[in-house]
């Protein structure tokens, strides 16, 4: 197997279909509550803290935190769609979350205007210029205050090189399938997505390229980007029923400090 992918598949991809494909964990609310759980048992979120959800999606979990009371939140994403999305649902619930369209290696934010950096869902790795994972942290970095904290979620690449399968498939609802070809190609991971419709045939056929990180390189990453006290947790599991979830299971939690 040799998949093919285009290098910009991730300006393209996430849209109305991808909220279809991976709604099983990124549209599940109650796991959009745990993972929330989680982060303000990691890190010292105040109310009044400057929150930043870097490749924050469709607002999941900025929404989320809004909820809570931490009403000093900005998100970004490249997705105009995802932002939109956000938007929609922020104008809604009357969250007056700052929503911007950017890349997130160069976010256009003040320098050292955030108290916290969220990177979540798993939203490294998508660029294939091999420096463009320690870019996003270098501008993460820039842009916390001193003392301030980042938390990176992404998946655990040593499960995946050890549990990785060829093909996966699951049923999004009564009408759509989506199916995965995948092959391990040094770091990273290619895949190709089929999204069928039993009734109107193919809905999409993409491809997509994730680089992966074991716990010690995605510190190192960290330390070398000048982050301090980098500690990674790399036993959560989002789902625990069986099942092929992808990047969205065995995940790994890393927080480091600005000082």
């Amino acid at each position: 197997m040799n998949i093919k992918v285009d290098p910009d598949w991730w300006k393209k991809i996430f849209d109305e279909v991808y909220l279809l494909t991976d709604a099983r964990s990124v549209c599940d609310e109650e796991l959009t509550r745990q993972e929330v759980d989680l982060i303000l048992e990691m890190l010292p979120v105040r109310p009044q803290h400057k929150i930043l959800d870097l490749c924050g999606g469709h607002g999941r979990h900025s929404l989320e935190l809004f909820a809570r009371g931490f009403t000093g939140g900005t998100m970004l994403d490249y997705s105009k769609y995802l932002i939109d999305h956000a938007r929609s649902n922020a104008e809604i619930k009357n969250y007056r979350i700052k929503l911007i369209q950017r890349d997130a290696r160069d976010t256009g934010l003040p320098s050292e205007s955030f108290d916290h950096v969220l990177i979540l869902g798993n939203s490294l790795g998508y660029i294939a210029e091999s420096e463009a994972d320690a870019l996003i942290l270098q501008e993460a970095k820039r842009v916390l205050k001193k003392k301030g904290w980042i938390l990176i979620d992404v998946t655990d690449g040593s499960k995946v090189e050890e549990t990785l399968t060829p093909t996966a498939w699951h049923e999004i609802d009564a009408d759509k399938v989506v199916c995965r070809q995948r092959e391990l190609v040094g770091k990273r991971v290619d895949a190709r997505e089929l999204v069928l419709s039993k009734k109107e045939g193919l809905i999409r056929d993409s491809t997509y390229s994730i680089r992966i990180y074991r716990p010690g390189e995605l510190a190192a990453m960290m330390e070398k980007a000048g982050f301090k006290k980098v500690r990674v947790q790399n036993d959560f599991r989002a789902h625990k029923d069986k099942g092929d979830y992808g990047f969205m299971n065995r995940r790994m939690l890393a927080i480091g400090r600005k000082l």
